[in-house]
Parts: structure tokens; C-alpha cells; sequence
């Protein structure tokens, strides 16, 4: 009677639902893959529909001419290069992410999932800033609705990785831990799309006639920013460790000629 009790009870205690419990990471990791090449499929998949010239068009308009065809087509498939790159560097900054994640969370697959439901946005803010090159009337709300989804779909894979420092000896590796060699740069990696989405949408609101240059500007500069982050994060960490190795020589330069001084120095 008494092992049917205890069974009973750990048997309830499986189906309990507590946020910190471990999750498979490694089906977190395929579930996301899979959304990400979905999302990036549906992208080309509109171009194809919508975005290739008919070929009586090219014939009569264009004089047979496919490169003057598909120019007109020009701010559509830069909407959609913007929109692929954007969807392939958030992919590549999860991948980061799981990279120094040792073992997942409830709590972390919910945070994951939150932030692919915004991923999956992604197609319609593609959809509607595609219609820049017809000079749409709402290109300014079409912005925000971009930058919205970007922003939390990066705030989330940002408050992932929060909840892993939380509990960081059992869920992170010690590189990306508080004080490890990566820490800083999956700081200022995880941060850059939430500050820069952010500040363009504030922008868009004051700057409204410059918005979609300011849109555009942004989907050219972030993939850059990406390379040159690292590189500023090596100078800055490696300005930091000169400037406490310098204080700490000071300091052990003070200790020794304090040491070298006679009793009767030392007190005056």
C-alpha cells in the first residue's frame, strides 16, 4: 500500500508544470530550425508570385529586355533581401545563443516560442513594405509593424538568454557566463536588434518623411554591424584588462617600497 502511495505521488509530481524544469534542447533547436526555414521559404515564395514580370509585358513594354523588367521590380526585391537578411542574422544570434545553452528550460522554450510567433511576422512586414515602390500611403505604419515584430522577436531571444544567466552553472557554458570570454559580446550581440529596431521606430515617429530611407539604411547597416561588433568588444575588453593591469602594477609597486621603508619612515 505504502509503494502504490509513493508511486501515485511521483507519478503527479511528472505532470507538474514548474518553468525551471529541463527541456530537450535539442528538439528547442529543431522546432526553431524549422520555423526559420519556413518563414524564409514564404518569402521567396511571394517574389515568385508576385514579383516576376509576364512575358508579354517584357515583350511589348521592355522590347524583349528582362534586366529592364525586373529593375522595375528593384525596391521589391530589396524589401525582400532586407526582410531575408534580417531573418537570417536573428537565426544566426539564436544559433549563438544555443551554442553556449548546456541544458533548456520550460521557461526558455516558452521565451523561444513567444519570439518565433514574431519571427513568423516577418512575411507580412515583407508584404507591406514591398508596396514602397507603388508609393503607398502607409509606408510609415508599414515600417512600424516591421520594426514592432523585429523587436520582439530579438527582445525575446534576449530575455532567453537572461533567464539562462539566472541559473547559469546549470544552463550556460562558462564562457558566456559572468565574467567569461564571450559574456560581453553575446551582450552586445543579443542587444543590438532591440536598440537599433527600437530607435528606428522612434525615428520613423519624428522623421517621417525620411522613414523609408531610414528603414533601408537600417536593414544595410545592421549586417555590417554585426562584423565590426566583435571587433569593438575585443578593443574594449582589451582597453579594460590594460587599464586594471596598470592599476594593479601601481598598487604592487606602492606595497613594495612601503615594505622597503624602515619603521621609523613608514610612521612619519
Amino acid at each position: 500500500g505504502q509503494r502504490d502511495e509513493e508511486e501515485e505521488h511521483q507519478s503527479l509530481e511528472t505532470f507538474t508544470f514548474y518553468l525551471s524544469e529541463p527541456l530537450s534542447k535539442e528538439r528547442v533547436e529543431a522546432f526553431s530550425d524549422g520555423v526559420y526555414a519556413i518563414v524564409a521559404t514564404l518569402l521567396i515564395l511571394d517574389i515568385c508570385e508576385d514579383n516576376v514580370p509576364d512575358p508579354r509585358e517584357v515583350e511589348e513594354k521592355f522590347h524583349g529586355s528582362l534586366l529592364e523588367a525586373l529593375s522595375e521590380y528593384g525596391p521589391n526585391y530589396l524589401a525582400y533581401f532586407g526582410s531575408f537578411v534580417t531573418i537570417g542574422l536573428l537565426w544566426f544570434v539564436h544559433h549563438s545563443l544555443f551554442l553556449y545553452v548546456t541544458k533548456a528550460t520550460r521557461l526558455m522554450g516558452l521565451l523561444n516560442i513567444l519570439s518565433l510567433a514574431f519571427i513568423g511576422g516577418l512575411p507580412l512586414a515583407y508584404q507591406l513594405t514591398s508596396e514602397f515602390a507603388e508609393k503607398s500611403h502607409n509606408e510609415i505604419e508599414a515600417i512600424q509593424v516591421s520594426c514592432v515584430s523585429t523587436f520582439f522577436a530579438s527582445i525575446f531571444q534576449f530575455a532567453i538568454w537572461t533567464t539562462a544567466l539566472l541559473h547559469e552553472r546549470e544552463t550556460l557554458h562558462p564562457f558566456a557566463r559572468y565574467g567569461g570570454k564571450e559574456h560581453a559580446f553575446m551582450f552586445a550581440k543579443l542587444a543590438l536588434y532591440p536598440c537599433v529596431s527600437l530607435g528606428v521606430f522612434f525615428l520613423t515617429c519624428l522623421l517621417s518623411e525620411f522613414s523609408t530611407a531610414i528603414f533601408h539604411l537600417m536593414q544595410i547597416v545592421i549586417p555590417f554591424a554585426f562584423l565590426a561588433l566583435r571587433i569593438f568588444v575585443r578593443i574594449s575588453l582589451a582597453v579594460i584588462k590594460s587599464v586594471m593591469s596598470l592599476s594593479r602594477r601601481k598598487v604592487v609597486l606602492l606595497e613594495e617600497e612601503e615594505a622597503c621603508l624602515s619603521p621609523t619612515e613608514t610612521l612619519s
